[in-house]
């Protein structure tokens, strides 16, 4: 079942066409989460960075678009799919109103909520194997528009697909200025000793929700020195670890980059702190 505009729908209901605007322009945002026994993990966090993310896109905000009104139409979905009491991924899309070519007819949106049920309720180190590579047949922009979660997922695609044709588990992206930004799914932090370094938003990546409670809770370990700077691909190798952030797997480790292997205990000891933040978020 999948939620449009407040209505459940059978999931292949017919109740988009060929002239909506994600469709042709990609003229929408999403927003990804997960939910345990009902509970959506740091939902403040992602309605807001949907609330910020549309005000830059000149999306109208609904009167009724409160943080209290989509909590309930996800709760909605969840119950209408019988997952309101296991895990689940959360997949929240917002699209400009049919009409108009690149110029809008209306800034009005519509929105679709869809879920999937997951296998684990709280987020779970994995310990086999993850190599990933570059990815530089393609360059992300270093502007704001980067940071967004838009339907625009063109250069993940083609590097996903790149990923799997050369048995990859995931690849790294690149900016046009050749600094290592993010996974194709995900934020990147690499470690050396108890230093943990992130590309910095200026530099195009994503604004991951993961990636804010990562920066938030390293500022409160008097453990760790956390840095928000620009990678370059040469540091990949000196790293102790390197892992991906995002909000269904939590923290994904890295295992190998080329002839490099890395370690993992910085990433299970953040993923144990990351699990606590998400039990009382």
């Amino acid at each position: 079942m999948v939620n449009h505009d407040g209505n459940i729908l059978q999931e292949d209901s017919t109740f988009l066409n060929h002239q909506n605007r994600g469709l042709r322009y990609g003229d929408a945002l999403f927003e990804t989460l997960r939910a345990i026994n009902g509970k959506l993990i740091f939902w403040e966090d992602h309605y807001l960075r949907l609330m910020a993310s549309m005000r830059i896109l000149r999306m109208e905000i609904p009167m009724d678009f409160t943080m209290e009104f989509l909590e309930d139409q996800i709760q909605q979905t969840l119950d209408a799919n019988i997952s309101g009491q296991t895990a689940s991924r959360v997949r929240l899309s917002v699209f400009r109103k049919i009409g108009g070519l690149y110029l809008p007819k209306t800034n009005d949106v519509s929105f679709v909520i869809e879920t999937t049920p997951l296998k684990h309720s709280f987020f779970v180190l994995n310990e086999g194997s993850y190599e990933v590579e570059l990815f530089k047949d393609f360059y992300v922009a270093s502007d704001m528009l980067s940071n967004l979660k838009t339907n625009n997922r063109i250069i993940n695609i083609v590097g996903s697909i790149f990923a799997k044709e050369n048995e990859y588990q995931n690849c790294l992206l690149l900016n046009n200025a050749k600094s290592v930004i993010e996974a194709l799914n995900g934020n990147i932090f690499l470690v050396k000793g108890m230093h943990v370094k992130t590309p910095p938003l200026q530099d195009g990546c994503i604004d991951g929700v993961i990636r804010r409670k990562l920066i938030e809770l390293l500022g409160k370990l008097d453990d760790y020195e956390l840095e928000e700077a620009s990678v370059s691909p040469f540091e990949l190798q000196k790293a102790d670890e390197i892992f991906i952030t995002n909000s269904i797997v939590g923290i994904q480790p890295i295992t190998k980059y080329r002839k490099k292997t890395f370690n993992k205990a910085v990433a299970r000891d953040l993923l144990g702190k990351l699990n606590a933040a998400a039990r009382f978020s």
